[in-house]
């Protein structure tokens, strides 16, 4: 599946518990992407962790917005933030982490965390 629009991908549904604050956490350990230089996949974890406000992201549908960097050329820095980014523009959370651990590459890991908090 290629998108046009990856972001269109992603879905909501209702909070069930809008009026509670609690915390969802999300692993995505095969997240794939493509370095930009050299056209070598590179392979990480992406962790999410959000407070919900109205919605949640549906994860079947966040499945199929990550494997869209599969075979994207991108630096680990703006994937972990452009997922960020799309996350709050659909589910407008009161604060959300993203956290990319990216595999080893030349004896040199890179860790990337990125925040949003409503104001």
């Amino acid at each position: 599946m290629v998108a046009d629009n990856p972001v269109a991908l992603l879905e909501t549904f209702p909070n069930p518990r809008p009026e509670r604050e609690y915390e969802i956490a999300i692993d995505c350990p095969e997240f794939t992407s493509m370095c930009p230089k050299t056209g070598l996949p590179d392979f990480g974890t992406i962790r999410i962790r959000y407070v919900p406000d109205a919605t949640c992201v549906e994860l079947k549908s966040l499945k199929y917005y990550l494997l869209e960097y599969r075979n994207r050329g991108i630096f680990y820095e703006a994937a972990t933030n452009q997922i960020l980014d799309d996350l709050v523009g659909v589910c407008q959370p009161r604060r959300m982490t993203i956290m990319g651990d990216f595999s080893a590459r030349g004896g040199i890991s890179t860790s990337v965390t990125v925040e949003f908090t409503k104001a």
